[in-house]
């Protein structure tokens, strides 16, 4: 569980398009949101590290060793996304105190409610997403 559901500013609170965008309320939803979701990450970080001390176990059987080497590479490979993650949601929280959260870093226009609800750590809205997205494309075949 990625714990974003577990916003304690305000439990029954949803941003709402029918209020000032990036309002007091609504930035204090989405830092509250980002700082659970950050410490839910730091908390399952933790946790992969004491199972890592825990599995330094010397397998005589080469498959299992096998096996627990891929599976320790997984789990690292894992924990490296989301130490980028951690990265994104202190750049948002970031965005959040100099007052530019919810605006797109192309355009200046706001990110919809929905999409930052989805992804609390967008910096572009969907339409400037999908162009980015159509130019790396272009040069990536290049």
């Amino acid at each position: 569980m990625t714990g974003l559901a577990s916003v304690s500013a305000e439990p029954a609170y949803r941003p709402s398009d029918d209020e000032p965008f990036m309002n007091e309320r609504q930035l204090a939803y989405f830092k509250a949101k980002l700082i659970d979701w950050k410490d839910d990450i730091l908390r399952e970080s933790k946790g992969t590290v004491v199972n890592l001390k825990a599995e330094t176990e010397n397998h005589p059987d080469l498959v299992d060793r096998a096996s627990s080497e891929s599976d320790r590479a997984l789990e690292l490979r894992t924990r490296d996304r989301q130490r980028k993650l951690i990265a994104k949601i202190d750049e948002a929280l970031r965005r959040i105190e100099d007052g530019s959260y919810g605006y797109c870093e192309e355009t200046g226009e706001p990110i919809s409610l929905g999409r930052l609800e989805a992804r609390p750590t967008a910096t572009l809205s969907v339409e400037a997403q999908e162009r980015h997205e159509r130019r790396e494309r272009v040069h990536r075949d290049d």
